[in-house]
Parts: structure tokens; C-alpha cells; sequence
């Protein structure tokens, strides 16, 4: 009996000296987020694009709010103007009638809560995907698979590449530029513990600008380094969307336009 006793106040006194710690995460007013990227597909007309709106939240939803009855639309250089209507209440705005048009500027107009904010980009040309390759490999016990798509660069160019390798259990992205490689060949990477045969690879190759491999560069370094909470907090991000009508209320975001080579790759 004395030996619960003693065991109980034991207990007792590591919960009764247990202290609760609050974190003040310092919740924002929303922010518009606006995810335009136009991807034209190799072999495909490239008509059927989406633009998507929502807004930042608090730190611990699960859900990203939709911005609704919004105003959106794409022009190019030559008048055209591409309308993008909702699907329903879901922030997603559609266009079946784009037509994408290589090295041509494109300009992006939201207009929400009576605020305007604009974009402009140039469709930038991607070179093929050639061929992938595979590799298995171990290190410290654990066996990984490795892909490697490759593409040859453009000759006295400069160009930049974003590319994302999807798959059911693992995903990556990365930018790559030509600065040390004009006019070789050139590979994306992907490894990953989480691939098996009989998977399947979706790898995508897009052309974008200097100005959007350095914004996806900058995010990447930020989301990847590994900070504990009370650290610091990485400065904000901005893309090439401005809010004209009042530039402090800036939007979170980028307008991209790129033509994109896609290959499926399965996992030997």
C-alpha cells in the first residue's frame, strides 16, 4: 500500500510541475492568394486553362477559403482578351478558349472586393523530354530509387526550367537554370524510399523566366530549411502579381505561362 502511495504522489508531482506553453502565432488578416500558372502541353491546343483564387487562413485550418464572384481575365498583346468564369462556389476559374502562343506577352487582371490586381508574363518554349533512366541504390540500410529525366539545351541560350515529378507516395519540384550547361544535355532529378516497381511517374518539364526560377528558388530554400518554431520566421514571398488600386494589400502568387513536355515514366 505504501508503495502506491508513494508511486501516486510521484505522479502527482511531475504533472502538478507540467507548464503549458501558448504559442502566439499572430494570425494575419486574409491575403488573396492567386495561382495562375497556363501550361500548354506539348501536341495539345492548350484551350483549357483555370486560374485559381482563395485566401491565406489561420495557421491551424485544414481548409483554404475560396474567393468567390471575382473577375478574371488574361489579354494578350493583340487585344485578346480570354474571359475565366467560376465553377460554382469552388474559387476555381475556367477558360476553354485560350490560345497560347509562344514568346507572346500575356497580361492577368483579378478584380475582387473592388480591388484590382494585374500580371504580365511572356510564354516561354520548354526543350523535349528525351529519354529517363533509373538507378536503385542503398545508403545507411535504406534502398531508394532514382530517376533522371533528360533534355538538351538550347545552343547560346538562356533559359530556365521548373519540373515536378508526381507520384502516388512521393513528389518532388525543383528550378534549374543553363548558366553552367548552355547547350548540353541536361537531366531533372527525382529519389525518393517511397517508389516501387510497378509505380508510375508523371515528370513535367516547363520553360519559365529568370524572374520565376528565382521566386520558386527563394521559396524552396525557405520551406526547406528545418528551423524549430521559435525561430525566426522566413520574410514573405512576392511573385509578379500588383494590386493597383492599393499596393500595400498585395497578393500572394505568381502568373506563369509556360509550354510543358510531360513523360510517364513506370518503375521498373
Amino acid at each position: 500500500m505504501k508503495k502506491i502511495i508513494n508511486i501516486c504522489l510521484l505522479v502527482f508531482f511531475f504533472t502538478s510541475c507540467e507548464e503549458v506553453i501558448e504559442v502566439d502565432l499572430d494570425d494575419a488578416p486574409p491575403r488573396l492568394v492567386i495561382e495562375a500558372s497556363i501550361n500548354w502541353i506539348k501536341e495539345t491546343s492548350g484551350q483549357s486553362q483555370f486560374v485559381r483564387l482563395s485566401t491565406t487562413a489561420p495557421y491551424f485550418d485544414t481548409e483554404i477559403p475560396p474567393v468567390n464572384n471575382a473577375e478574371v481575365f488574361i489579354t494578350d498583346d493583340e487585344g485578346n482578351q480570354f474571359d475565366f468564369i467560376e465553377d460554382g462556389n469552388s474559387g476555381f476559374y475556367y477558360t476553354q478558349n485560350f490560345i497560347p502562343q509562344l514568346n507572346k506577352t500575356y497580361y492577368l487582371t483579378v478584380i475582387t472586393e473592388g480591388e484590382t490586381y494585374t500580371a504580365e508574363e511572356t510564354l516561354l518554349p520548354v526543350s523535349d523530354l528525351e529519354y529517363v533512366s533509373q538507378q536503385n541504390g542503398e545508403i545507411f540500410s535504406e534502398e531508394y530509387i532514382e530517376i533522371k529525366a533528360y533534355f538538351n539545351d538550347p545552343v547560346e541560350e538562356e533559359n530556365y526550367y521548373f519540373y515536378s515529378f508526381y507520384a502516388e507516395n512521393d513528389t518532388t519540384i525543383n528550378v534549374q537554370e543553363d548558366r553552367l550547361v548552355n547547350g548540353n544535355e541536361m537531366f531533372a532529378y527525382f529519389n525518393s524510399e517511397e517508389l516501387k516497381p510497378g509505380d508510375e511517374v508523371e515528370i513535367n518539364l516547363y520553360g519559365v523566366s529568370k524572374r520565376y526560377f528565382t521566386y520558386i528558388n527563394t521559396l524552396l530554400s525557405q520551406t526547406g530549411e528545418s528551423g524549430g518554431p521559435f525561430e525566426t520566421q522566413p520574410a514573405t514571398v512576392r511573385g509578379n502579381i500588383v494590386n493597383t488600386t492599393n499596393p500595400e494589400n498585395f497578393a500572394f502568387g505568381y502568373f506563369r505561362l509556360s509550354e510543358t513536355d510531360t513523360y510517364t515514366f513506370t518503375i521498373e
